[in-house]
């Protein structure tokens, strides 16, 4: 049988058509504009991502044998509002998850409602980017479009609202809106109360790998599939990459190099650290999981080659690197500000301790390593709880460094295990269309058999000690630098 992932990103829809072994057999990319209609706004129109998510499939299974075609599930952007009317018709843009405009709404969230209350409702507390300040958004600055709400969607589940005609979303996705309890994986009466909503006005929640429906006749008739075609919750993109990579069960690690970084750790029990300096979520498979997400990790690298050294020569950059452990400049990577584990907007980049000496080496050297000590900050956090991480998975595009993940290895201590097909979200999401569908009895079996680790880089003892006298150095700057932050913001 044939099982479709679709990954709604950020900037494309991402489709992949897999066999029941995990054999890849096309994947497929759509672009789609984005809108910043003010500085700090970022939207999306939902109709676009249909109209490409459609065309992608087209394409995706124009030369397979569409009666084979037996699932479909997600991976999507996180935190984005999509708001419909009665006669389910878009009200307004999506606001998405790297919006803003919020910032009042969150001080009012974090502030006035409180964060001990938020973790206590959530297991979180606000951050601009979450759904919840964009709710009191629209309800303080477009009260006429607030009244018309009729329902509240994630962007993956408007897409599968327009395949099945269900409003649905999944555990781990709604985890990322503020208005979900997590503990007990439920919408939160008092968080709807706050945000001046009804639960009806809420999607129904699945766990992620459970079944919401079949194509609607319609859509099965213009893609040429069957009306049986069973679809999946999905995912949100961090939860649904996890399953990809295999981060699944009790105390499984996954690193990500994208644009952003985040540091994933997925765990039986549900937790919460003191000061909620981790994202506490729900996991695609059934469980929990942890994440330490920031902001700017790959995305440096890419800034420093490409718009400061003006290269696009990666590796002749880092073939010059040969003393780890041994550099004396730091850089904190918050070229977007910060979420974990600071929670600070108005951070910025900054490098510190350069000398006449200092070399274009030294200096890119310092880009790679200032986000493995971003990375290792949020693992931390998580040592804090007791959660034991001797080995991470590792992804995205700067885990195409072999330079990268030999500092990240080292300055984290940990084994680095490299998988046999990364493909992030779609991937996850076509792996939970084929446990919907029987193919695979959860999550955990179905990752089991189909992720393979093909080489893991292993820390050196007496690196991993240079990188601990650097790594705590590196810990003082970002507290002696707030203050200045908060001047020049």
């Amino acid at each position: 049988m044939l099982y479709i992932g679709i990954d709604l990103g950020t900037s494309a829809v991402k489709l992949l058509l897999m066999n029941e072994k995990g054999e890849i057999q096309n994947i497929v990319s759509k672009e789609y504009p984005l809108y910043f209609p003010q500085p700090g706004w970022s939207e999306q129109k939902p109709e676009d991502w249909y109209e490409q998510t459609m065309a992608g499939l087209k394409e995706l299974i124009k030369d397979a044998d569409k009666s084979q075609v037996a699932g479909i599930s997600f991976g999507g952007q996180m935190h984005g509002l999509v708001i419909l009317d009665k006669d389910d018709n878009v009200i307004r843009p999506a606001i998405l998850w790297n919006d803003g405009r919020t910032y009042e709404e969150c001080d009012y969230l974090n502030d006035v409602i409180g964060k001990e209350t938020l973790s206590k409702y959530t297991a979180n507390i606000s951050f601009t980017g979450f759904t919840a300040p964009k709710i009191l958004w629209v309800k303080n600055k477009e009260p006429e479009n607030f009244a018309k709400i009729e329902k509240i969607m994630l962007p993956k589940d408007y897409i599968a609202y327009k395949l099945t005609g269900v409003h649905c979303t999944d555990v781990s996705d709604a985890s990322g809106m503020l208005v979900f309890d997590v503990k007990n994986r439920t919408w939160s009466k008092e968080m709807c109360d706050i945000c001046g909503i009804k639960e009806e006005q809420l999607a129904k929640i699945y766990e992620s790998y459970e079944t919401v429906g079949t194509v609607l006749p319609e859509i099965a008739d213009e893609l040429g599939i069957s009306e049986n075609v069973k679809v999946a919750a999905g995912a949100g993109d961090n939860a649904a990459a996890a399953v990809g990579t295999g981060t699944v069960g009790d105390g499984m690690c996954n690193i990500s190099l994208g644009t952003s970084g985040t540091v994933f750790i997925s765990s039986k029990n549900f937790g919460v650290d003191k000061f909620n300096a981790l994202h506490s979520f729900a996991h695609a498979d059934g469980s929990y999981h942890l994440m330490g997400c920031m902001l700017s990790a790959a995305s440096c690298n890419k800034w420093w080659m490409d718009d400061i050294i003006g290269t696009k020569d990666y590796a002749a950059e880092q073939a010059d690197i040969t003393k780890l452990g041994e550099n004396h400049v730091y850089f904190l990577p918050y070229l977007m500000g910060e979420r974990s584990p600071h929670n600070n907007p108005n951070a910025r980049g900054t490098f510190i301790g350069m000398t006449m000496d200092t070399s274009r080496a030294d200096m890119t050297q310092a880009v790679l390593e200032g986000v493995a000590f971003a990375l290792r900050d949020s693992l931390e956090v998580a040592r804090s709880l007791g959660i034991n991480i001797e080995r991470t998975k590792i992804c995205g595009g700067g885990a195409k460094s072999p330079l990268w993940k030999k500092i990240i290895a080292n300055v984290l201590n940990l084994k680095v295990d490299m998988i046999e097909s990364e493909e992030g979200p779609a991937m996850g999401g076509a792996m939970l269309a084929a446990v919907a569908c029987g193919e695979y009895a959860s999550v955990e079996e179905i990752a089991g058999k189909l992720v393979k680790i093909v080489d893991t880089v292993e820390p050196d003892p007496e690196l991993v000690a240079k990188y601990e006298t650097r790594y705590q150095q590196f810990k003082e700057i970002y507290p002696a630098c707030k203050p200045i932050y908060d001047i020049i913001k």
